[in-house]
């Protein structure tokens, strides 16, 4: 109490401190200030004397002087002198003004502590790292932006199916979550990020080192799905995985087949030159082939001659680009008809003895030789032929490995008549001089070697025969017990239709008839192919060979086996498809 009998009332730690002093001693303790007189860690507790007990605060806040008993260190006659009101509002201020400064000092210092040494959340990554990791033995690595997953548990829940997964391992996911929209829902980056591992090193993001001696520097970025066959001219076909999930083929994923270095043409300035015997000519530019002809679209497939020429290389050695079963796809294509053209620029629907058109590309060698091929005339100006000077591509501009800004489509034929990058069409009595057209892509006896060869004995390759394979279970799979669903492609030449696809589980000793999927095309124009599946049951521990074999509206079959067909450029591989699969438990 104070000198007019009034009780003063103290902050609560002191309050505490006065209930437990009873002992002199400790009353005399000088709160707050160490033995050397620094001021003491204000969360300490306060040190006491030689042979005394030492203080312990219940509270770890800053102590306070302690008034002597029956003095008042504030004014005579002031507020907080006098009564309980006064004193303890003002103390509890300066109290919670002090712990606001000291937490907001603590936050500063430790913002620039992490300022000053930031430390990476995630382990760093090279793109080659990544890549190390592309099967379960050696964990599933994949990439979305700078970040890096390891999806190995989330392979066999993927809806999509594993394999589906597997065709990014080791690489970047965007170009595939590009193919199905449900990607870009949040929910799925969420999950993805469950599996979090790393992060991509920052010196990826670095240019390449300028290539501008090599002639293919100037060629387009690609799909990494793609299967590389050559880099330098670039060739590549779709995962065979992916083939058979939409009859059209994406643009991106569509089998590129490039002899050349990609040329980059100028829409602006392009020019298509039309010529002919006896001065006939015509030029003309993008935008007039746009508004003189009327637009067309057909859906066609386009073959590669050496599609499945791995194959043959199994029978004996074969010199050509190792091709599995994709160097075929389907597209949408826009364009005007070639006939079109040629009635315009004054040529007539029918010319006697045998006369050709010969299509030209811009893609050219180091010599200035460009890429050529030819087609006979009366196909080419044949309204049911549906030739196109195409334009677009499953409804968009050409892309630039597929010929941008204007190609040759020759629907039913060899896809190596289709003419990329075209500059010039010329109606001639004798067929291309290209090489492409005179020395290669033609068929010959499995007798015939490269001694003994002769090209001009053989013709050029146009309509191909009939095709077919197997996209789905892929070779070597093992296939879980149950309904087991077979998928797969067929496709003939020179708008002969589908009418049938052959299915055995046993290597072709039993078969089952597949069902085909898709509209029914005209008779005589089924330029596109035809997709097919099966669905059969199997059981556990089964060993089975699946075999495949497609049949026309001409009722030609493929052969059952390939060594008959083989031949030295490995081209015209279409024996029965078979694939070898366990089937596990």
């Amino acid at each position: 109490r104070g000198r007019d009998g009034r009780e003063v009332v103290l902050p609560e730690p002191q309050r505490r401190y006065r209930r437990d002093a009873a002992a002199p001693s400790r009353r005399r303790a000088q709160v707050g200030t160490a033995p050397s007189g620094v001021p003491a860690d204000p969360g300490a507790a306060p040190p006491s004397p030689p042979g005394r007990c030492q203080l312990r605060s219940p509270r770890r806040l800053p102590p306070l002087p302690l008034p002597r008993r029956g003095c008042s260190r504030l004014p005579p006659g002031s507020p907080a002198a006098g009564g309980r009101r006064g004193a303890a509002p003002v103390l509890a201020a300066l109290l919670g003004l002090g712990a606001v400064l000291a937490y907001g000092e603590r936050r500063r210092r430790g913002a620039q502590a992490a300022q000053a040494t930031p430390v990476p959340r995630y382990p760093l990554y090279t793109r080659e790292e990544v890549g190390r990791h592309r099967s379960p033995q050696d964990r599933i690595w994949v990439t979305h932006g700078t970040e890096v997953f390891d999806v190995t548990d989330f392979v066999e829940l993927h809806p999509g199916g594993a394999d589906k997964v597997l065709l990014a391992a080791g690489g970047a996911l965007e170009p595939f979550w590009a193919l199905y929209a449900v990607h870009s829902q949040p929910h799925v980056l969420e999950l993805l990020r469950e599996y979090k591992v790393g992060e991509l090193s920052p010196e990826e993001a670095l240019p390449a080192p300028d290539a501008t001696q090599d002639p293919f520097a100037g060629d387009p970025p690609r799909h990494p799905g793609l299967r590389v066959n050559s880099q330098k001219p670039f060739n590549a076909e779709p995962p065979a995985e992916l083939l058979a999930e939409r009859f059209l083929t994406p643009n991106e994923l569509f089998f590129t087949r490039n002899h050349l270095p990609v040329p980059a043409v100028d829409p602006g300035s392009y020019r298509l030159r039309v010529e002919g015997p006896g001065g006939q000519a015509l030029s003309l530019s993008l935008s007039e082939l746009r508004s003189r002809f009327p637009k067309h679209e057909v859906t066609a497939t386009l073959q590669c001659a050496g599609n499945r020429r791995a194959e043959m290389s199994r029978v004996r050695p074969v010199k050509g680009l190792a091709w599995d079963i994709g160097a075929i796809s389907t597209a949408r294509w826009g364009g005007v008809r070639l006939r079109d053209v040629l009635l315009d620029a004054g040529f007539g629907e029918e010319r006697e003895g045998e006369w050709h058109v010969c299509f030209e590309g811009l893609d050219a060698d180091a010599a200035g030789a460009t890429y050529g091929a030819s087609i006979p005339y009366g196909r080419a100006v044949s309204p049911a032929a549906d030739v196109l000077l195409a334009y677009e591509m499953n409804g968009e501009e050409l892309p630039r490995d597929h010929g941008f800004p204007l190609r040759v489509v020759v629907p039913g034929v060899v896809g190596a008549r289709s003419v990329k990058w075209l500059q010039r069409v010329a109606v001639s009595p004798a067929e291309s001089p290209s090489h492409w057209q005179r020395n290669d892509y033609k068929g010959f006896s499995p007798c015939v070697d490269w001694d003994t060869v002769d090209y001009t004995t053989a013709p050029a390759i146009q309509e191909l025969p009939v095709q077919s394979a197997i996209t789905h279970p892929r070779p070597g799979a093992a296939v879980p017990e149950g309904e087991l669903t077979v998928k797969g492609y067929a496709w003939s030449g020179g708008g002969r239709e589908v009418v049938r696809v052959d299915v055995s589980l046993d290597g072709g000793r039993t078969w089952r008839v597949a069902r085909l999927t898709g509209e029914r095309p005209v008779p005589g124009r089924a330029w596109a192919w035809a997709l097919w599946e099966l669905q059969a049951p199997v059981t556990a521990g089964a060993e089975l060979e699946i075999v495949c074999k497609a049949v026309d509206s001409s009722y030609n079959v493929q052969p059952d086996t390939v060594a008959p067909i083989w031949n030295l450029r490995g081209v015209l591989s279409n024996a029965w498809h078979r694939v070898h699969v366990t089937v596990s438990r």
